[in-house]
């Protein structure tokens, strides 16, 4: 599988490309990614350097917390990426990839605030709130 991946907003208005490896898919139960992708995210992430966005005139960044800010297509809505305001790297959707992607799960977060209509039963680690080696806000 190629270290190379491609991925876009569902209008195509927001293309990326990034280069390198990619973290296996964090999925968020917290309220925030709840609410703003109507489920739980699943995301991986790429340093800033490794990763090329075109259409960047078309990114609606909301600031949901004083910790990062949520990016989104102003056009179609497509969620699309979560960039942490210290740190050098940005989140992105696994949604939002081109297949084939050859991600795969690694854990949940804020499992303590996940919805009640759904069940985890995947079988891969669950954090309350999160773990150390993994860089996100404390809600």
């Amino acid at each position: 599988m190629s270290n190379n991946h491609s991925g876009s907003c569902l209008c195509g208005a927001v293309r990326f490309q990034t280069q390198g490896p990619l973290r296996g898919v964090i999925y968020c139960h917290c309220s925030q990614c709840r609410k703003q992708s109507g489920h739980f995210y699943a995301a991986t992430n790429v340093a800033d350097g490794d990763i090329t966005i075109t259409g960047t005139d078309n990114i609606t960044w909301y600031e949901a917390s004083s910790f990062a800010k949520r990016g989104f297509c102003k056009t179609c809505g497509s969620v699309l990426f979560w960039k942490p305001g210290q740190d050098a790297y940005v989140s992105v959707l696994a949604g939002a990839f081109d297949a084939p992607t050859g991600l795969e799960g690694e854990c949940h977060i804020f499992v303590s605030d996940k919805g009640d209509y759904y069940t985890i039963d995947d079988g891969l680690p669950r954090f309350e709130k999160s773990t150390p080696a993994i860089k996100v806000a404390d809600e």
